[in-house]
């Protein structure tokens, strides 16, 4: 493949790109605008209420950060006029039929007229959404974008985005393989989808008939979730969901109404860029991050885990990368890869071509952190030692009972004996230590994560990279690239204290 199969592909090109606020999409669309500045236009789905709000989402959520500085020192005056020159806004609803755009129909129809290529980035990626929303856009809304992808007359390719973790906590060697419609991990028989959506309306049903309150509805719909997604070999909702979604895009591949190649690609946990448009551009608290997170401000002083284990992440650039080459490659009905990957499913990992174990970030943390204290609201530097690292639930659980569950009790007993005076400090302590234990449930199976993620058609799109020159130039996707001690150190750690400690 040569570098202008890639570019050739975007120029003069229509495409549709949902959850356009979210992370990926951002570093997507700045990715594809400072690249190829001929494409024709870039129709970005995004929730708004009406053009008016989406315009305002536009500027405040993705033009105005960072990310776009080198594209805006790039084009100078004329940033604002190229922006409104190829991006399009759309507003409507992922989680609805015909994604909400019933109140536009002269855009909608422009939609099925113009579009070349789909990239569906829409998703919520909490571990442990409300079931109704993780449903709604992780499933569901899979459907409504392969359902209107049919109405789209020059469409070429379809990509969705998935998380290589719907494998649940899978071991050994996970290959890239689709997921039938109703096939659980467990072997527990009866997944329905449609089955799970009335079991959703029925139960949101029962809680307004009982006058539940708002809160009341959410800590509902969010054990439902977990439940439900326990119940079939998931550990949460968000994989639980996406992986339903993933059954619909198989089922849609049999059925062979599309016309046009469906093509799947899995991230595992997304980090800060790589490179591009600069090192280290992060947003929101991700996974790992939100350890760093407690650890830098000195309130993580344990850390539950098995130091052994391999974490897999890949940099958000390379992500994008790896989806404008699968999208070109696929859309190319006479490409080699494009005829000899049956599935046109791609784990974009690192597990495999580079592992990462978490004893490198237990170090990486302790070294960048000591280094360099985060300073406090007081203007004081905040000392950290290294974590403790409790190795299993045993010892996990011991800990929290000396540390906090007999403290615990024993506040008990004085705010009885004092007439409740301590009760404000009892129920403080008790709500954290809640918190703590949910969030060590929803974290254990990462934590102990025992898989590492097959990508042999992912190497074969690289493959193909590499032939054409631009590996290591302009659509570089290889985790092989990244010193992982010099990335965390100076790049990502940096990255995150830039954007997210404040």
């Amino acid at each position: 493949m040569e570098l202008g199969s890639i570019l050739h592909f975007v120029e003069d090109k229509t495409i549709l790109i949902t959850g356009a606020t979210g992370f990926l999409a951002k570093i997507l669309v700045e990715k594809i605008l400072r690249v190829q500045p001929n494409v024709k236009k870039l129709f970005l789905l995004l929730r708004a209420a009406d053009a008016k709000s989406a315009a305002h989402r536009l500027q405040n959520e993705i033009i105005n950060k960072d990310l776009f500085r080198v594209l805006k020192d790039k084009l100078g005056p004329n940033f604002n006029s190229f922006i409104a020159e190829k991006l399009r806004l759309v507003p409507g609803d992922i989680s609805r039929e015909d994604l909400g755009l019933d109140s536009d129909p002269i855009l909608k129809q422009q939609i099925y007229d113009q579009t070349d290529a789909i990239i569906n980035l829409a998703a919520t990626t909490t571990f442990d959404e409300r079931y109704d929303i993780s449903l709604g856009l992780n499933t569901f809304g899979v459907k409504y974008v392969i359902d209107l992808s049919k109405k789209c007359s020059k469409l070429k390719v379809l990509l969705h985005v998935s998380t290589a973790y719907v494998c649940g906590e899978g071991e050994g060697l996970l290959l890239e393989r689709p997921y039938e419609m109703g096939v659980s991990l467990n072997g527990v028989v009866g997944l329905d989808l449609h089955a799970e959506h009335t079991l959703v309306l029925a139960k949101l049903s029962d809680l307004q008939e009982q006058g539940a309150t708002h809160d009341q509805i959410k800590v509902a719909m969010k054990d439902l979730g977990i439940t439900r997604a326990k119940k079939y070999g998931w550990p949460n909702t968000y994989v639980f969901t996406k992986a339903m979604g993933e059954m619909i895009v198989e089922q849609e591949k049999l059925k062979g109404e599309l016309g046009v190649p469906i093509v799947i690609v899995r991230p595992s946990i997304v980090t800060s860029t790589f490179k591009e448009p600069f090192p280290g551009w992060a947003e929101g608290v991700r996974t790992i991050d939100s350890l760093a997170v407690a650890y830098g401000k000195g309130k993580l002083q344990c850390f539950l885990g098995d130091l052994n284990a391999i974490v897999d992440v890949i940099p958000g650039d390379m992500v994008v990368n790896a989806i404008l080459v699968a999208m070109a490659v696929n859309a190319n009905p006479h490409h080699p890869i494009s005829t000899t990957t049956d599935d046109h499913i791609y784990h974009v990992t690192s597990s495999v071509r580079n592992p990462l174990g978490n004893w490198n970030l237990q170090d990486v943390g302790y070294r960048y952190f000591t280094a360099k204290p985060w300073i406090d609201k007081d203007g004081k530097a905040v000392k950290v030692a290294k974590c403790r690292v409790l190795s299993n639930m045993e010892s996990f659980n011991r800990y929290m009972f000396i540390r906090y569950l007999l403290p615990l009790k024993g506040l008990e007993l004085a705010n009885t004996a004092f007439c409740h005076f301590f009760q404000g400090t009892y129920l403080d302590l008790n709500r954290k230590i809640q918190i703590v234990m949910r969030l060590v449930d929803l974290y254990k199976p990462y934590l102990f994560f025992k898989g590492v993620f097959d990508d042999i058609n992912t190497e074969k799109l690289r493959m193909a990279a590499r032939e054409g020159g631009t590996e290591n130039d302009m659509f570089y996707f290889d985790p092989k690239l990244i010193n992982w001690d010099d990335y965390f150190l100076n790049t990502h750690i940096p990255g995150i204290v830039k954007y997210i400690f404040k």
